[in-house]
């Protein structure tokens, strides 16, 4: 099941919310959980056993190092069966296959594995390993309930694609969180805003994209414009379900954490992945790279932490090679940055800092779309004019799609949501206007449901 499905839409989540609010306070996390295991069991029913033993093992892992915050020893012990256990799982299903793959392109003639990836694997392990860390350093306690454990681990507002909600910042709101009104209507609109990111601006800038993509050797102008439908589609995509996700939580009366900050409008590199999946960022931040020694070490060990965040980042993020091209593209540029280039981004004019950032993430996109890097490497020679051969329908696409893409770039930006807290502050008036927007943002995105073909979002995939 899915955020941008009339099945969730109309029945789902209706349903779940009436009998969220009717159960006792007590039931509450309880209701959540049953929901949520029906919601991640409408695909693959058999990937719910793996959910609910990674839940099992690291709920009795957080009771041992709880029991033994005074032995460093046994509590290392039970963090380290945590990592290993929902690494491992994540390992066996996530890269097995790549594994083999790529032992086999060195000479060896190994049948490939058909092994389905779970639902949501790569970031429910993260919350799992979060727990069981968080635990350790004591930022909260253990949780002594099961139930409550277990819906913190498979709430399915955020359980498919995050965003990855850390275990110290949930715990408050997992034991003792309070539903409102105000809560549950910013909510609600907060989930039509990323439903109609998707719906109307992600899947026309898809349908552009794909449309490059199959094209064996693309025209400059086609190439220009694939890269930049692929740099909005992503981004309104994963931000899109995020707003919903963040919509869902909160209309289950959660909080759940911001994972885009207008990441397109920043100056650096750096600062647009500090803007961009930042509960990822995050995540890697303070269980990675600060304990590696953060940036308080020597250029060489700042290099050699930097490089395993970004390897790493880039391997989470799928099984294939292009994506850990891409994480070593990412690190290269965020290493020169702190090394050298920041200083010299400081002094030149903001537009041409801000021109250096937006394109270096939309070439780096080019290596994350492409599992062939034969195709990225056609599309990188066609950007700079290298492509004497290249299908020349740019005009048609640009004329086509052009209108969108420039819609596409004003929602990247600040100006839209600056215009419209603006606006909201007008009172009654703007709530009145604010109401009829959403309204009219559900119609679009209802008949764009009706009217295309299912289209799941991106990082469903890692």
């Amino acid at each position: 099941m899915s955020f941008n499905n009339l099945t969730f839409l109309c029945f789902f989540l209706p349903i779940s919310l009436a009998a969220y609010y009717l159960v006792p306070r007590k039931g509450k996390n309880l209701c959540l959980f049953l929901f949520s295991l029906v919601f991640y069991a409408w695909g693959v029913p058999s990937h719910v056993l793996l959910l609910l033993t990674v839940i099992l093992v690291d709920y009795l892992c957080g009771l041992v190092i709880s029991r033994f915050s005074e032995s460093p020893g046994k509590g290392k012990a039970a963090v380290a069966v945590n990592v290993l256990l929902n690494i491992g799982i994540l390992g066996y299903f996530k890269y097995t296959g790549l594994l083999v793959t790529t032992l086999n392109a060195a000479g060896l003639s190994l049948p490939v594995p058909e092994i389905a990836l779970p639902l949501g694997i790569s970031f429910y392990t993260f919350q799992s390993i979060s727990y069981a860390v968080d635990v350790y350093r004591k930022k909260a306690p253990a949780m002594i309930n099961f139930i409550s454990f277990a819906s913190y681990i498979s709430c399915f507002a955020n359980i498919v694609s995050g965003p990855i909600a850390r275990y110290e910042l949930m715990y408050p709101q997992i034991t003792g969180r309070q539903e409102t009104l105000e809560k549950f209507a910013r909510g609600g609109r907060r989930f039509l805003t990323g439903l109609f990111k998707k719906m109307l601006i992600a899947n026309t800038m898809a349908e552009l994209a794909q449309r490059v993509q199959y094209m064996d050797a693309p025209s400059t102008l086609a190439a220009w414009l694939g890269m930049l439908a692929f740099t909005f589609q992503i981004y309104f995509d994963f931000s899109g379900y995020s707003d919903m996700a963040i919509g869902v939580g909160g209309m289950f009366g959660f909080e759940l954490p911001e994972n885009f900050d207008h990441p397109y409008a920043s100056r650096s590199f750096a600062e647009f992945w500090r803007r961009w999946h930042m509960t990822l960022g995050r995540w890697f931040r303070d269980y990675v790279y600060i304990p590696l020694g953060g940036n308080r070490v020597g250029k060489l060990k700042l290099i050699r932490n930097t490089a395993v965040v970004w390897v790493l980042t880039g391997i989470w993020h799928g099984a294939s090679w292009n994506f850990a091209l891409w994480g070593v593209y990412c690190g290269i540029l965020i290493i020169c940055e702190k090394l050298f280039l920041q200083k010299v981004l400081d002094k030149l004019p903001v537009f041409f800092q801000w021109l250096y950032a937006f394109l270096a993430a939309a070439v780096g996109w080019v290596f994350f779309s492409y599992t062939d890097l034969g195709k990225a490497g056609t599309l990188l020679a066609a950007l700079v004019g290298i492509a004497p051969n290249g299908a020349d329908s740019g005009g048609y696409l640009l004329v086509t799609f052009g209108p969108m893409l420039v819609v596409a770039a004003l929602f990247s930006s600040p100006l839209v949501s600056d215009f419209i807290k603006k606006v909201r502050e007008f009172g009654a008036i703007a709530k009145i206007l604010w109401t009829v927007a959403c309204g009219v943002l559900l119609l679009l995105s209802i008949g764009a449901m009706l009217s295309n073909a299912y289209t799941p979002f991106l990082y469903a995939n890692f």
